[in-house]
């Protein structure tokens, strides 16, 4: 049986337990999942920088799972253009029963994979694109099969699962083991494997934004400004990173059209097609247009 699965005598009787220590309880499972990756930093480290080097300009982040793993994989996804400034077009969510199973659980979806494959295979895949695949049990049909394709077609995978020896573990080519055992609950992944998963995401698609060069020091230097918040955000980030006043920050962000690396450049001085110009020929790496200005 998988561990996922096991029942731990310890909680047999949580519905029993006064509110406040079944919480205790719950909140103890959670800071045990976060510890279980703590084994896992060079996994996600060798995943992420592979996924960089394979992306190059055109790659997409194909996401697939099922249930709580695809829920989990479409909301890591969904965040990375607000925050990186990653293309929608560079982004697919293969989901076990379609978008509609992001709402509402759709019975033996998960169990398809004649579907997970004439998903991929509709896809397009290309060798540049990187399918990230999700599953707590490790041996979900559709995200197996899905995974198991890609790989055929010449994609890069990496798989996410919480149950070591497991069919997504084996076949993807790089894995991410996250070892969280028995749940508080029996069969309730949402809760440890979940928790897990969604670090484990987190720190991957962080660490693949920063080997992409969407970060300079420290901030997110390619995020979208959508908002007054992130307006302001975004003139603090160019005011501190070309070390001028207020004023000159405001200016060149509206120059710039909002976009921070441009901005940046523009308010140390440059014309905005030069700045542009920069930019592309550095691929977007503000670090590196900076340091050539430098030099």
């Amino acid at each position: 049986m998988m561990k996922t699965e096991t029942l731990d005598a310890r909680y047999l009787d949580l519905d029993q337990w006064p509110t406040e220590s079944a919480v205790q309880a719950m909140l103890e499972g959670q800071m045990a999942a976060i510890a279980a990756i703590q084994s896992q930093t060079a996994a996600i480290a060798r995943a992420a920088e592979a996924a960089a080097a394979r992306l190059g300009q055109d790659g997409r982040l194909i996401y697939v799972g099922a249930g709580t793993s695809g829920r989990l994989a479409v909301q890591d996804g969904t965040e990375l253009n607000p925050t990186f400034g990653w293309p929608t077009k560079r982004l697919v969510f293969l989901m076990a029963g379609g978008f509609g199973a992001l709402t509402q659980a759709f019975e033996g979806a998960e169990d398809d994979p004649d579907a997970a494959r004439a998903d991929i295979e509709g896809c397009a895949i290309a060798p540049c694109d990187v399918v990230i695949g999700v599953a707590a049990s490790g041996s979900t049909p559709y995200t197996v099969a899905a995974i198991e394709h890609a790989r055929t077609l010449g994609a890069l995978t990496i798989g996410i699962a919480n149950n070591a020896g497991t069919p997504l573990i084996a076949r993807a080519e790089h894995h991410v083991l996250a070892d969280t055992g028995s749940e508080v609950l029996a069969g309730s992944t949402r809760m440890k494997a979940g928790t897990a998963q969604k670090a484990v995401l987190n720190l991957l698609s962080t660490a693949l934004m920063l080997r992409l060069g969407f970060v300079y020091r420290g901030r997110m230097v390619a995020m979208r400004v959508s908002n007054a918040k992130l307006l302001q955000r975004g003139r603090r980030m160019v005011q501190e990173l070309a070390g001028v006043e207020a004023e000159v920050a405001i200016y060149a962000l509206e120059v710039a059209q909002n976009d921070i690396r441009r901005a940046v450049l523009v308010a140390r001085g440059l014309p905005l097609a030069q700045a542009d110009a920069l930019l592309d020929a550095q691929h977007g790496r503000l670090r590196d247009v900076l340091r050539a200005l430098e030099a």
